[in-house]
């Protein structure tokens, strides 16, 4: 008999899978982004977000690219990622009626661009100019809200890398990308424990994408090298394919970005969002009974911060991150769901592991 009861009730739910058509990574590449568009969609005029700084670095090296290929391009500066400010640059891409939308920049034009395409439902494309977190490839955003975590939006439908562009960042943002790397290493583990005390749907091929973009770092720092800024930035764009396929954040999202989206909510503006995974990813594994010590080494290996005052954030915010995290995503299981995180524990899980 087809489709029988107990069929249905082992079916596993569905779920999307919305992946860059196309993936670029060279280096001093810049002068083909015109002729990367042109061979990815069918484009005419290209709406531009990028920040002010990332303008000045590398506006007029992309504007002679799109003019090569006859793309018209009209740029706009975002002031901040909130609701307000995407809702008015969304009004003004919406009148410039582009056949795409580009996000230039380190982070928070990226994710910008990504809502406002998704919003305006446009293709939309990545330029990273900094590696400092795995949005530049993953259909999730980061916006300020009430409840600051990511949304679902758009995968980028091409993801263009000038390895140049990169390595002339400062350190410090490619020290946060390792920081968001580290962060999978408890972000899968969370993902096992959501799929043994819920049953919910666990994703191996992803989960396994996602560990071993944490892994070249590990290695690295077992030898005491540092990773290539290449491999860096391939295992980031690895990281938020691996989003794409499992239909959620859950291969590189845990606790550790609940701590994260915890101290943005208590301290705004403090901290890059690599930065503070990287810390909530030594203290998670220690809670989950992974090996803490290797991600703390990583992460100093990376010059990436380990401790709160390395951070620039008080001790008592640290607990109190702990304390709030997992309210602020109650559906979600992680290994904070299996801990009645007081302020006793918080501060003796912080201490015990030198973050405070």
């Amino acid at each position: 008999m087809v489709g029988s009861t107990s069929d249905i009730m082992h079916k596993s739910p569905s779920h999307t899978m919305e992946l860059p058509r196309l993936i670029v990574v060279g280096e001093k590449n810049i002068d083909n982004f015109g002729k990367f568009l042109a061979h990815l969609h069918p484009t005419k005029k290209a709406s531009v977000i990028a920040g002010n700084h990332v303008q000045k670095i590398v506006k007029t090296k992309i504007l002679k690219s799109l003019n090569g290929s006859k793309i018209k391009s009209i740029w706009h500066i975002p002031n901040n990622n909130d609701e307000k400010s995407i809702e008015f640059i969304q009004s003004k891409v919406k009148k410039d009626n582009p056949d795409l939308i580009i996000g230039i920049g380190g982070g928070r034009s990226v994710d910008i661009a990504k809502m406002i395409s998704f919003n305006l439902q446009k293709p939309f494309v990545s330029l990273p100019t900094a590696a400092s977190h795995d949005g530049i490839a993953s259909p999730f955003v980061s916006i300020k809200g009430e409840k600051p975590h990511s949304l679902t939006a758009s995968a980028p439908l091409g993801v263009f890398v000038d390895i140049d562009i990169i390595k002339k960042a400062p350190k410090k943002l490619l020290a946060a990308g390792c920081g968001d790397l580290v962060a999978k290493i408890t972000a899968v583990k969370d993902w096992e424990l959501g799929r043994d005390m819920t049953g919910e749907y666990y994703g191996r091929y992803s989960s396994n994408l996602a560990s071993m973009s944490a892994k070249i770092l590990l290695e690295a720092a077992e030898k005491k090298i540092q990773p290539d800024i290449r491999d860096i930035v391939e295992a980031l764009i690895s990281a938020g394919v691996a989003s794409c396929i499992a239909g959620s954040s859950r291969p590189c999202s845990g606790s550790e970005h609940l701590f994260s989206h915890a101290l943005d909510k208590i301290v705004p503006g403090i901290g890059l969002h690599g930065e503070k995974c990287g810390i909530g990813a030594i203290m998670m594994a220690k809670l989950q009974g992974q090996d803490w010590k290797i991600i703390k080494n990583t992460l100093k290996n990376n010059g990436a911060p380990t401790t709160a005052k390395q951070l620039g954030i008080q001790k008592e915010m640290i607990v109190k991150a702990l304390i709030i995290a997992q309210s602020l995503r109650p559906e979600r299981y992680t290994i904070l769901k299996q801990v009645n995180m007081t302020e006793m524990k918080a501060l003796a899980l912080a201490k015990s592991t030198g973050v405070i």
